[in-house]
């Protein structure tokens, strides 16, 4: 069994460009979402304070941008 045909380059390639154009992405939503509270310092509410609830709400944030990535990625 010939395993080189299994995986071509340029579906690594795709991927792997595909996975650095989604990071950026959320990266840059959430600089985007710390720009658009500035009355919330958010690394110091987390570190400092160890606010629960605002940490939740970044996960659900992070989950929802990463759902609608992949959803724009796959098509």
């Amino acid at each position: 069994m010939d395993v080189s045909g299994l995986i071509e380059l340029k579906f690594v390639v795709a991927s792997l460009v595909y996975s650095g154009i989604g990071i950026l992405v959320f990266v840059v939503a959430f600089v985007l979402l710390d720009l658009l509270t500035p009355k919330v310092q958010v690394w110091k509410e987390l570190c400092e304070k160890r606010n629960m609830a605002l940490a939740v709400f970044l996960g659900s944030v992070a989950l929802g941008i990463a759902i609608i990535i992949a959803s724009a990625i796959h098509g």
